[in-house]
């Protein structure tokens, strides 16, 4: 019978054992750390990553430094590849919060899970205007939104052209995808302005003898003349009441849309007198265009106008930014001196 021998393993031995497993077990944690633990640079609460269209990976890459969110890319590629993102990039405006690791990273972007962008559009005067707030918020090209509202032939669908195009952009606050295109944005904002213009203010316009685009126009001069909402349908009367009179709007705001110097605070003679389509002191009926992107209040004030006589009105001397209205010319000028007689008191040229 054969004895079986007890194999002796040194108490050295032993622990260099255990001391190995626990450095192995340690690098493996630290390595788990380093790929799976926050990846993100000190920023705020969160830094929003933009990827433009047509990225590739190593772009995303560039961008994840240029752009200072990741601390590592090393372990940021590690975490992508094993994930298979390479391949997956999808453009767009991401969210990246404090502290996120590689995974979390990686799989936003990779399942182009975006952070819509909040458009507001409050008034605008331009086309100028509308283009530059659309490039400075969103990767829509610049040229490509201008080539857009020029192209006649395409806004011929909407009812619009080149001229009335900003007719369509109604202030309101919308939301897009970063990466959206000219023609999608221009698509969202006339949908909205369609929207906007339901049976009930299209039945309204029709019996005014305006439409949609006129009333634009007009409710644009009623914008541009007051910030006082209660007092935009006697306003809108005066204008209505011209009309149907066979004046002259003669509206100041006009005159500075014309000139394209919106800091005037006084309209002289020299003013009144520079040929535009768009100066109502010059030319009968509304001009061509919206003098700026009337509210929904404007719109509705020049829709449900207030009923009176009046033909004419004039700031307060008071600067309350309320008017005197008037029936006949006479009460006019005497509510146009005390008001030019404020404004010199004020020392205002």
């Amino acid at each position: 019978m054969r004895n079986k021998t007890k194999k002796n393993t040194s108490p050295w031995v032993r622990r260099i054992a255990i001391i190995g497993s626990c450095l192995i077990a340690g690098a493996l944690v630290a390595a788990a750390y380093l790929l799976m633990g926050p990846n993100t640079r000190s920023f705020g609460d969160k830094k929003y990553f933009y990827i433009p269209t047509g990225s590739r990976y190593e772009d995303v890459l560039k961008g994840l430094q240029e752009q200072e969110i990741i601390t590592s890319r090393a372990t940021f590629n590690i975490v992508a590849r094993q994930l298979g993102y390479p391949s997956r990039v999808k453009a767009g405006r991401y969210e990246i919060k404090k502290g996120m690791g590689n995974l979390e990273i990686v799989r936003i972007l990779r399942s182009g899970r975006q952070s819509p962008v909040r458009l507001v559009i409050n008034k605008l005067r331009l086309k100028d205007d509308f283009i530059r707030l659309v490039s400075n918020n969103l990767e829509a090209d610049s040229t490509a939104m201008r080539a857009i509202m020029e192209d006649a032939v395409y806004l011929r669908q909407f009812g619009l052209d080149s001229t009335t195009v900003m007719c369509a952009v109604v202030p309101n606050t919308y939301e897009f995808y970063w990466n959206t295109s000219a023609a999608k944005v221009f698509e969202k904002i006339e949908g909205a302005y369609t929207d906007f213009w339901n049976e009930t203010r299209r039945s309204k316009a029709a019996a005014l003898n305006l439409t949609p685009v006129q009333v634009t126009v007009l409710a644009s001069i009623v914008e541009e003349e007051t910030n006082r909402h209660d007092e935009k349908p006697v306003i809108a009367s005066v204008y209505l009441n011209r009309l149907r009179t066979g004046m002259k709007l003669g509206a100041d705001p006009t005159v500075k849309f014309a000139l394209k110097n919106f800091a005037l605070r006084r309209i002289y003679n020299v003013h009144t007198e520079f040929d535009s389509p768009y100066n109502t002191y010059r030319y009968y009926g509304l001009p061509p265009g919206p003098i700026c992107t009337p509210s929904a209040k404007s719109i509705d004030a020049v829709l449900t106008p207030a009923e009176t006589d009046y033909l004419y009105f004039a700031a307060r001397p008071d600067g309350s930014g309320y008017h005197s209205f008037a029936v006949t010319f006479k009460e006019h000028l005497d509510n146009a001196r005390a008001y030019q007689k404020g404004l010199n008191a004020r020392g205002i040229k």
